[in-house]
C-alpha cells in the first residue's frame, strides 16, 4: 500500500506510488464531454472512473456533509463521491477524488476544503483528494500538463459538437434512440481514435467533424412540426447536470420542446481571459498574461473549426466568444466575472439574437453571482427584447420538481402561444 505523504501545511498529497495503484474518481457534469476526459487520462497513465450514481441518496449523502446553505453544487458533488464511497463497492483505501477547483470569489473555489471536510467526518481523511486546478495546489503524481491540457482541448471540441449536433436532431428524430445510439458510437470511436493517437490535431479535428455532422445529418428525422427552442443557461454545473438540474433536458424534449444549451467552450475560453483582465485591471505577472492569451487564441481557433463545420452543413453554428463578448457590451464589464460573470448574459443575448427567445436560466438557490448575472438580468434583457420569454428556476435540496416544471411548463406555454401567433403572422403575409 502507497505511504501516505503530507506537504508541510499538513495536506494529504497524491503521490507517483498512488497513481500507480490508486483508482481516480470523477463526478459527472457533461457525460459526453467527461467520457472523453476520462479516456485521455487513462492514456495518460492514471486509473479513472466515472461516477454515474444519480439518485436520491446523493443528496441525502450530500446533506450530512454539507450544509443546505451551501452552494448546491457542491453538496452534490460530495454527495456523489460519498454515496459512491459508501454503496460504490470500492476499496476506501485504495481510491482518490478528482475534482476541479476555479478559484477566486466563487464558493466553487471552497469545494475541495468542504470536500476534505466531509472525508474527515466520516472518518476518511486518508483518501487524497486531487484538486485540477491552475497552481491552487499540486500533487506529486498529477500535473496538467501542456500536451495534456492540449488533448483536454480536443475532447472538449468534440464534446461541444457532438453535444451541439444531437439536441439539433434528437427531438424530430423519426425512431426514438437513433441520436442516442449515435452519439454512443461516437464517443466509442472517440476513444479509438485517442487510444491510437488520432484525432489531437487541428488538421484531423476538422476531418472528424465533418464525419460526425454527416452521420447526424444521416438520422431520418420530421420537421414538419415547428417546434419551441428553449435555451438552457446557468451556473455552469445545474446547466449542464442531468444530476443537477432533475433532468431539465429530458423534461423539455417530453414537453415537445427543442433544447439548445451553450457548450462547454466558451466557459473555458472565459476562465482564461478572466486571468488576463486581472493582470490589465490589477496588474500581475506578464508571463501569465501571455500564457493565458496564448490559451485562449488556440482554444478560438479550435472553436472557430467547429463554427465552419456546422456552417457548410444544415445545421445552426453558434457564435463565437467574441461575438459573446461584443453582445454583452453595454451591459456588464469585464471585471463582472464572479461565477459565470458576464459570460452567463452573453449566452441569453446569443440565444436571443439567434431566435431562441425562450430561455431557462438554471441556477443554484443561494449563488449571488449568477442571481445577480443571471436572475438579475432577466428585466433588462426583457427591456430590451420584448419578446423573450425567460423564466429563472432555482435548484436546492428543498426544491421540488413539480413546482419547478410547473413554471417551465407556462414559460412553455408563453412561447407556443408566440410561436403560433409568428407563424400566423407569416401565413397572412
Amino acid at each position: 500500500m502507497a505511504e501516505l505523504v503530507y506537504n508541510e501545511s499538513g495536506r494529504l498529497l497524491f503521490t507517483k506510488e498512488m497513481r500507480n495503484e490508486y483508482t481516480i474518481l470523477m463526478p459527472q457534469m457533461l457525460p459526453i464531454h467527461f467520457e472523453m476526459f476520462r479516456q485521455l487520462l487513462l492514456l495518460e497513465g492514471y486509473k479513472v472512473e466515472q461516477l454515474n450514481n444519480d439518485s436520491r441518496n446523493v443528496v441525502d449523502e450530500g446533506l450530512k456533509y454539507v450544509h443546505n446553505d451551501t452552494c448546491y453544487p457542491a453538496l452534490l458533488v460530495i454527495g456523489q463521491f460519498m454515496d459512491a464511497i459508501k454503496n460504490g463497492g470500492y476499496d476506501p483505501h485504495k481510491i482518490a477524488l478528482f475534482i476541479t477547483q476555479t478559484g477566486g470569489g466563487c464558493r466553487a473555489s471552497n469545494y475541495i476544503h468542504l470536500l476534505r471536510k466531509a472525508l474527515k467526518k466520516a472518518g476518511m481523511e486518508y483518501i487524497p483528494v486531487i484538486s485540477v486546478s491552475f497552481g491552487l495546489e499540486s500533487n506529486p503524481g498529477f500535473s496538467l500538463t501542456i500536451p495534456l491540457i492540449r488533448k483536454l482541448i480536443y475532447g472538449m471540441m468534440y464534446g461541444d459538437l457532438i453535444m451541439n449536433v444531437a439536441n439539433q436532431v434528437r427531438p424530430y428524430e423519426v425512431t426514438k434512440g437513433d441520436t442516442n445510439a449515435q452519439v454512443q458510437k461516437w464517443i466509442s470511436q472517440m476513444v479509438e481514435h485517442f487510444q491510437k493517437g488520432k484525432g489531437m490535431n487541428r488538421k484531423q479535428m476538422r476531418a472528424i467533424f465533418d464525419e460526425m455532422i454527416h452521420d447526424f445529418e444521416a438520422i431520418p428525422v420530421d420537421r414538419s412540426e415547428e417546434k419551441i427552442r428553449v435555451g438552457v443557461v446557468g451556473e455552469i454545473y445545474v446547466k449542464f447536470s442531468a444530476l443537477g438540474n432533475n433532468h431539465l433536458e429530458e423534461f423539455l424534449l417530453s414537453e415537445g420542446a427543442e433544447p439548445v444549451v451553450p457548450g462547454l467552450t466558451d466557459f473555458m475560453i472565459f476562465k482564461f481571459f478572466n486571468r488576463v483582465v486581472d493582470v490589465d485591471i490589477y496588474g500581475g505577472s506578464f508571463a501569465k498574461r501571455e500564457a493565458c492569451s496564448a490559451a485562449i487564441a488556440y482554444m478560438k481557433a479550435c472553436q472557430h473549426d467547429m463554427i465552419a463545420a456546422l456552417e457548410k452543413s444544415g445545421f445552426r453554428a453558434p457564435g463565437d466568444f467574441d461575438q459573446l463578448h461584443h453582445l454583452v457590451q453595454g451591459y456588464l464589464g469585464d471585471g463582472c466575472k464572479m461565477g459565470e460573470g458576464w459570460l452567463l448574459t452573453a449566452e441569453m443575448l446569443e440565444l436571443i439574437h439567434s431566435g431562441t427567445n425562450n430561455i431557462v436560466c438554471a441556477q443554484p438557490f443561494g449563488c449571488l453571482p449568477n442571481h445577480i448575472v443571471g436572475k438579475g438580468m432577466v428585466r433588462a434583457l426583457k427591456d430590451n427584447y420584448p419578446d423573450s420569454n425567460i423564466v429563472a428556476i432555482d435548484y436546492d435540496p428543498s426544491a421540488t420538481q413539480i413546482n419547478q416544471e410547473n413554471r417551465i411548463k407556462l414559460m412553455l406555454a408563453n412561447g407556443k402561444t408566440m410561436l403560433k401567433k409568428k407563424q400566423a403572422a407569416t401565413v397572412s403575409v
